[in-house]
């Protein structure tokens, strides 16, 4: 069964195959999905056109999602491809070096705050400003989030803060659009060692914690990643909106002792 036959996805976070949003792109490409690709510097153009070639022939396309510029051109490119889409995947997420790695409230700067609430949440209002009329009925957006937006989950410092205002802006966003047809959803999963997660002191130490405290025994993967969101892409999920589904084998739901 093909879930996204004729849907047409984009895709923004690829760095590398540990990637989440390549897990995502995976698994949508298997559900027949039509992607477009995004890339933020000139440097990884290559190896993401590598990584992504068996599943466009789409052009890859620029855009540093901090440049309103940016975000303006790339859906000026995707209209002339497309004309109009489905859909895509916010997975990005930014702070500076070693915000993660020291004391959060002497390393939190202004300018620290900033920037890792522009890039990780406001990215996000930004790309719907300027797609939101060139969406389809039924269309669908997918926002990749962590836990440590409702908890606290140590070292993870600025990160939290910037997710739980992620975490309100799909709320605020779902209530804006729905009358489009249009949803957006949040992703929460387990840890998963990526190039944005190796920036978290100690993360080595907070997978083995999940897996250890976690009521299910299933690890989760880019690939269960991938599954949530082609289902939060097809209409196997209309009516679902506003909302973040836990992807962490229920370690959200247990209190440790």
């Amino acid at each position: 069964m093909c879930l996204l036959s004729g849907k047409k996805i984009l895709i923004t976070g690829i760095l590398n195959k540990l990637s989440i949003a390549y897990g995502i792109a995976r698994v949508m490409y298997k559900h027949k999905a039509n992607l477009i690709f995004t890339y933020q510097k000139k440097k990884n153009k290559d190896k993401i056109e590598k990584l992504v070639k068996k599943m466009t022939k789409n052009p890859i396309i620029k855009c540093d999602l901090s440049k309103d510029r940016d975000i303006k051109s790339l859906f000026i490119k995707i209209s002339k491809i497309w004309n109009k889409f489905d859909g895509f995947v916010h997975s990005v997420a930014f702070t500076p070096n070693n915000a993660l790695k020291k004391d959060f409230i002497q390393n939190t700067s202004r300018l620290v705050f900033q920037i890792s609430h522009d890039i990780s949440s406001y990215s996000l209002l930004g790309m719907i400003k300027e797609c939101v009329n060139i969406l389809n009925h039924k269309s669908s957006i997918i926002v990749l989030t962590y836990l440590g937006a409702r908890c606290v989950i140590q070292n993870y410092n600025i990160m939290g803060l910037a997710k739980a205002s992620l975490e309100a802006n799909i709320r605020y966003i779902a209530c804006n659009i729905g009358n489009k047809n249009i949803r957006i959803n949040g992703i929460s999963p387990a840890p998963i060692k990526t190039i944005a997660s190796s920036e978290i002191k100690n993360i080595y130490k907070l997978i083995k914690l999940y897996k250890k405290n976690s009521p299910l025994l299933e690890k989760i993967t880019i690939n269960h990643i991938g599954n949530v969101a082609t289902f939060l892409a097809s209409d196997l999920s209309l009516g679902i909106t506003g909302e973040i589904i836990n992807l962490d084998s229920g370690f959200n739901i247990k209190i440790n002792y």
